[in-house]
């Protein structure tokens, strides 16, 4: 019963820095454009090196 007193407060730390971790992710952007890098992978961007030779 003892161990609760270490637990619930050592639970509370932590919860109090996934809730401070994801605050920081949402206030710095990383939020922001969710399909962006999904649909620059299908784009074709061979069409950018035509200027270039074969080698």
């Amino acid at each position: 019963m003892e161990i609760l007193y270490l637990l619930i407060p050592l639970a509370a730390v932590l919860v109090g820095l996934i809730v401070a971790g994801f605050l920081w992710a949402v206030r710095s952007g990383q939020f922001d454009d969710l399909e962006g890098p999904a649909h620059s992978i299908l784009m074709d961007d061979d069409e950018e090196n035509h200027d270039e030779p074969d080698r």
